[in-house]
């Protein structure tokens, strides 16, 4: 903390207590790891055979990647860092008249796998914010160019009249509706009343989503009515206008109280088939502008759309760090974590990632700050118009960081404006998407935009509150979940194999470590090169008996042992620390295991095959439709297949390959085999057998719709099988 002595405390930071525990370790790991390359190495050089020299260089490959990953890790390590906010003292050096306005940005893209309820929801929490509300623009980008989504706002809009004050006046937490109704007793006098009011809402919301159209009796008025007008024959999600909707408007607007209300903005971009769309990037830098427009408030805050706020004094926690001068003139954002309702106790598809949002941000604090994550940032709007000290400001007057917007925002010429800048060629010969705005070139859009942001000299701070800022929805299918992860891997490579490799580009202006830090994300697709060779080489050679590893009696073997013991013991204590349980870490490095051979891999496979010049999916919308036995498999901790998905094929061959493996050494021990050599592959195989148990019961016994499909258990048991064999005639031959 760096205010004077006389200004009370906003905001602490110290060094977490395990930090010298951290590095010590560090120092011993390496050693043993250096060890380890030198005796690889050695065993090459001294090779007799083809196949000796053949495996020790796949395990040197193997071991290279570990070796590469975990120096990325250490990074995250050498110093982390706790922060405490003090929002009682925030008035005492910014009153309440003097807070920065707020534009907040939510983005969906398709009202059938994100429903408008759920974006409603996620849009009156903000607007409910214990902040002045003529100082909140809530802006809605609809990507998908939906009525259905605009219907929905038309009704949020009736209903945060009284919704917000309700929430003001009794104090309410949960100010997301549908949070509050399922988690309060309705011991407020009005609740009842306004529950029903939300539920009728909700009902009117959904049976207009149902039936895909919108009846003349839902249109209120010719206000309405000229809305939807521009959704006509030729209106599709990917050839279609420019609609910009005002639902509420702060200087015209009340609540049933008399207070003003936060403005309302509904947006969907303009699309045609000529100019490129860039997802999710592209939408961001359409609010840009358009905000930039209409309120230009000098905070932005990015939203997905299910992603709700949890806690009303969100905006004063990041106001604490924001008011202190001496950290405000290269501060670009603060980034909280992502937090998820409704994970099942164990955690099974470890959907929470506890290190992406909580354990390596919170590492890299104490360097230049937290990757962007996509959601729960506060920007400095500053920060995409250039660096600190010499901003770029763009070529539009009404786009600079610093204007002063004086019309309201329906003013004829505003809207005019507006539109023009969410035209669909408005970008062609700017810089947006490359040196303005968030970064276009990459589908995870939000790393490759902090990646830039810090390469430019901006700092970030992490925050992550004992009450969560933001509560959000979660994939409850495994298929879902590495589709997610999948889409993430491609994203990440387009920046690996870019100029803007965080190892060269971004060491270079943003030092060592934190090009480290950077680099463990944007390399986890290699992930699968270790994880494949330690699933399939020593239980392959098992097999056939023939040992790979040293002898138990042996000190190498004792290398082998603290390494893999000594990265998981601390994982582990890393994980607990982050209030995690035992349970929820296991699950997670079994999902380490499983996306290494699915989401890893494909995305890398998807990834070669873009740029070979092979069309590709591109962006997909993962699905927020939640399915009632799907959600109670979920809840009882059941893995859910079901889709009979490509990715699911090498899942199941590494199963059962790990199967017969250990039930050979077994049957080897059984018939008095001397296996002293082969231990170290009866542990892999029985730690794929273990990590691989959700897979047995999906393959084998269980009869609900989420086993695993017969054509992807016939398919994984004929390669699983047929490698096994084609190993051992070529052992034998």
């Amino acid at each position: 903390m760096s205010l004077t002595a006389a200004t009370p405390p906003l905001h602490t930071t110290h060094l977490l207590r395990r930090t010298t525990l951290n590095r010590l370790f560090a120092a011993i790991y390496a050693t043993g790891i250096v060890t380890l390359i030198h005796h690889h190495f050695q065993n090459l050089l001294h090779a007799t055979t083809f196949s000796s020299a053949a495996t020790t260089t796949t395990f040197l490959i193997a071991d290279l990647v570990l070796t590469f990953m975990w120096t990325t890790t250490t990074s995250f390590r050498l110093y982390p860092t706790d922060r405490k906010v003090f929002p009682e003292n925030l008035e005492k050096v910014l009153p309440k008249k003097d807070f920065p306005a707020l534009d907040i940005f939510i983005c969906t893209a398709d009202p059938y796998k994100e429903p408008p309820m759920n974006v409603v929801n996620t849009a009156l929490s903000l607007m409910a914010y214990d902040y002045p509300p003529e100082k909140i623009s809530v802006y809605v980008s609809d990507d998908g160019g939906s009525e259905l989504t605009l219907f929905a706002f038309f009704e949020a809009a009736k209903f945060a009249k009284i919704w917000i004050p309700f929430c003001r006046e009794n104090n309410i937490v949960d100010r997301c509706p549908e949070a509050f109704f399922r988690s309060n007793e309705m011991t407020f006098s009005d609740g009842p009343k306004i529950k029903a009011m939300y539920e009728k809402m909700k009902l009117k919301v959904e049976s207009v989503v149902d039936r895909g159209s919108i009846s003349a009796e839902y249109i209120a008025n010719e206000y309405v009515r000229k809305a939807f007008d521009k959704w006509d024959k030729d209106f599709n999600r990917y050839d279609h206008p420019a609609v910009i909707q005002v639902l509420l408007e702060s200087g015209q607007e009340q609540d049933i109280k008399g207070s003003p209300m936060p403005n309302l903005i509904y947006v969907s971009r303009e699309k045609n088939r000529v100019f490129p769309h860039n997802f999710k990037a592209g939408a961001l830098n359409t609010l840009l502008r358009v905000s930039a427009v209409m309120t230009n408030a000098p905070i932005v805050l990015t939203q997905d759309c299910d992603m709700y706020s949890n806690d009303p004094k969100t905006p004063q926690q990041m106001l604490c760090f924001y008011a202190d001068q001496s950290i405000r003139h290269n501060l670009g954002y603060v980034q909280f974590p992502q937090r998820f309702q409704g994970i099942n106790s164990a955690d099974i598809y470890a959907s929470e990632y506890k290190r992406l949002y909580v354990i390596n941000p919170g590492g890299m604090d104490g360097l230049k700050g937290p990757c962007y994550v996509g959601s729960g940032c506060f920007f400095i709007r500053r920060v995409f118009f250039g660096r600190p000290s010499s901003p770029e400001l763009p070529e539009v007057r009404q786009h600079w960081p610093d204007n002063v917007v004086e019309k309201p925002i329906t003013d004829q010429q505003v809207l005019e404006m507006a539109h023009e800048v969410a035209g669909s060629n408005y970008e062609q010969n700017t810089t947006w998407g490359s040196t303005m705005g968030f970064r276009y070139g990459s589908l995870s859009e939000d790393f490759f935009t902090g990646l830039h942001q810090h390469c430019r000299g901006w700092k970030s701070l992490f925050f992550n509150p004992i009450r969560p800022a933001f509560l959000g929805d979660l994939p409850i299918s495994l298929f879902d979940a590495l589709n997610q992860n999948r889409r993430w891997c491609i994203g990440l490579l387009e920046v690996v194999f870019s100029e803007y490799n965080p190892l060269t580009y971004g060491s270079r202006f943003m030092g060592p470590l934190m090009g480290l830090a950077y680099a463990h994300n944007a390399f986890w697709p290699i992930w699968s090169i270790p994880i494949i060779i330690y699933s399939l080489v020593p239980q392959l050679a098992l097999l056939n008996g023939v040992s790979i590893f040293p002898e138990v009696t042996s000190m190498w073997f004792l290398l082998y042992i603290f390494l893999f013991f000594g990265a998981n013991v601390q994982d582990c204590l890393d994980y607990m620390l982050a209030r995690g349980t035992f349970q929820q870490w296991w699950n997670d490095q079994r999902m380490w295991f499983i996306r290494g051979l699915s989401s890893y891999l494909f995305g890398f496979i998807e990834f070669s095959i873009k740029h070979l010049g092979i069309a590709s999916k591109g962006f997909h919308v993962t699905s927020k439709v939640v399915d009632n036995e799907l959600s109670k498999r979920y809840d009882n901790g059941v893995f859910e297949f079901g889709v009979p998905s490509p990715m699911f094929v090498p899942l199941g061959t590494v199963a059962i390959i790990n199967f017969l493996a250990f039930a050979s050494g077994i049957l080897r021990i059984l018939m008095g085999e001397s296996t002293d050599g082969l231990f170290g592959q009866m542990f892999l195989s029985f730690f794929g057998v273990v990590n691989s148990w959700p897979i047995y019961e999906a393959m084998v016994w269980r009869n609900d719709k989420g086993k695993m499909p017969q054509v992807i258990t016939a398919i994984s048991s004929l390669i699983g099988v047929t490698c096994c064999m084609l190993v051992w005639l070529v052992s034998n031959a």
